[in-house]
């Protein structure tokens, strides 16, 4: 009977996952571990209300931001120029898996209930960088939008424990 019980619970998870992609839904994204380290191949160009992929070689600056294990990235606040390409390195500091996901609070705020329903899951999107213990990662980005947004470690906890930070993005004089 526990076994049943198993199966129909194991079922029912992989149906609402399925149930997720076949709707669309737009943050069913994957965690990887090593893939995050290496330099993307080919990155896909989708514009999102944060800004777009950005070629390195148009980085005319780089921010490094540390990720802790208190749960806090340093800085947890950077600002940027409209239309600027900013090369972020992503230094894990602590001794337990951290992300970077850019995005809206909204954005943000979704995909970490998802992360909570499905830990294991996969992703691997430009505006995302996972950085194991030790380690490094980078995202290019060019914020070609105007406004505030958001970064945050959405592995299930993080997000919760206000591992979270501000992008200030100020117009184009």
């Amino acid at each position: 009977m526990k076994q049943s019980r198993q199966c129909v619970q194991a079922v029912g998870s992989a149906a609402v996952l399925v149930l997720a992609l076949a709707s669309g839904a737009p943050h069913a994204w994957a965690h990887g571990d090593a893939a995050h380290d290496a330099p993307r191949a080919a990155t896909p160009k989708e514009q999102k209300p944060w800004g777009i992929a950005g070629d390195a070689r148009d980085a005319k600056r780089t921010i490094e931001i540390r990720m802790l294990d208190t749960m806090r990235f340093v800085p947890d606040r950077i600002e940027v120029r409209e239309g600027e390409t900013v090369r972020l390195v992503l230094r894990n500091a602590g001794k337990t898996m951290h992300e970077l996901v850019l995005g809206t609070r909204q954005v943000l705020d979704e995909h970490a209930a998802l992360m909570m329903k499905f830990p294991d899951m996969e992703h691997d999107e430009p505006y995302m960088a996972h950085v194991a213990p030790g380690r490094r990662g980078e995202i290019v980005w060019t914020f070609n939008r105007a406004g505030e947004f958001d970064f945050a470690c959405l592995i299930a906890g993080h997000y919760q424990a206000g591992m979270v930070g501000k992008v200030r993005v100020a117009p184009k004089r």
